[in-house]
């Protein structure tokens, strides 16, 4: 697809099918170890998993998926900083070029129903898949649809079905790296997924500020902050994306005292401004805070979601948040998939199905 024109974007309605190329002034934060978190020292330690009747595994006599996935964790963290893949601290000269790198990053919100599910694509044709939304056949649909034959990169930001459904068939496309935070799921579509990235022979890596060069694409991993507990949601991975002075943030479906603990570390790949940024939770009243959107500063919102939902997702009070910050909103339940087309500049386009 070819953009229109690289013009400075208005602020106010959302268009229907293409927003206008906006040039960002401020140029994008470098993401190295020396932008350590200022106040993790100050966090809490992270909690001893706590006990859930209800969400026990039958008693197995041999290793549970999530057991072999901590070792494969292991193996795999060593083997990928080793032939330099993966940086871990996030270990990121940026770019230092006005320019940035060539060509464009594309990145589709993808119309996945009540779920999320973000496919990243690097000028070079690296992918990476953010999630997979609650249905495998709708994802199915979108592998042939961009006619996806391989997968560089595949993160679950968290074990909720929602967001790992899909990646089960994706799974087939032998993902080289498997991303999360580290907790296995309970349920049987998580155990579906951990045998098909075995058989797929992809390595596991558990999310620890690790940065990933998906081609000339720089995806910084944000781990959970200290003192999460073990609730999924507030344990969600982030991907920071970064391609020149263009950049993007979704952060699964973090609640406030995730986003409370990230804000309390000063991270520098977390401080805005990003171009793009989805809804954190669909849209949930404990996603989203004043304080968190004041500190990513984002110029488009992205809200994936299903219609209709029994959980009222977008709430109004993440609506009035978004105007408040002065965004522009997109939604896949009304307008379909949401394709960003960014360039090294920091300019881009973004368009939508519908």
């Amino acid at each position: 697809m070819t953009g229109p024109k690289k013009v400075p974007a208005p602020r106010k309605a959302a268009p229907k099918k293409a927003a206008p190329a906006r040039k960002t002034p401020a140029k994008a934060p470098e993401v190295s170890a020396k932008a350590a978190p200022k106040a993790e020292a100050k966090a809490a330690p992270r909690g001893r998993a706590k006990s859930n009747a209800k969400g026990k595994s039958p008693a197995r006599r041999g290793p549970s998926p999530s057991d072999l996935l901590g070792v494969l964790v292991l193996i795999g963290t060593a083997s990928l900083a080793a032939c330099g893949w993966m940086k871990q601290g996030g270990q990121d000269g940026g770019d230092t070029q006005p320019t940035g790198p060539a060509g464009q990053v594309t990145i589709r919100f993808l119309d996945i129903g009540q779920g999320d599910a973000i496919l990243i694509q690097s000028p070079e044709g690296k992918t990476a898949l953010i999630d997979g939304g609650r249905s495998s056949e709708r994802l199915r649909d979108y592998i042939k649809q961009f006619d996806l034959t391989t997968l560089d990169l595949m993160v679950a930001t968290h074990a909720d079905a929602d967001h790992i459904a899909g990646l089960v068939p994706a799974a087939t496309l032998k993902p080289r790296v498997f991303i999360n935070n580290g907790l296995g799921g309970t349920t049987q579509t998580w155990e579906r997924l951990v045998k098909n990235l075995q058989d797929a022979g992809s390595t596991f890596t558990k999310a620890s500020n690790q940065t990933v060069n998906l081609g000339s694409v720089k995806l910084r991993v944000i781990a959970p902050p200290p003192g999460m507990g073990d609730g999924q949601n507030e344990n969600s991975v982030g991907v920071a994306v970064q391609f020149g002075a263009f950049r993007a943030l979704m952060t699964g479906d973090s609640e406030t005292p995730e986003t409370e603990g990230w804000l309390a570390q000063e991270r520098d790949d977390l401080r805005g401004p990003f171009q793009v940024y989805k809804s954190i939770h669909h849209g949930a009243a404990n996603g989203d805070s004043a304080a968190w959107l004041a500190y990513v500063r984002p110029e488009n919102v992205v809200i994936s979601v299903g219609t209709p939902n029994s959980y009222g997702h977008p709430t109004k009070k993440a609506l009035d948040l978004y105007k408040q910050a002065g965004a522009r909103v997109y939604r896949t339940d009304r307008q379909g998939t949401v394709t960003v087309q960014g360039s090294g500049d920091g300019t881009y386009t973004i368009t939508t199905d519908r």
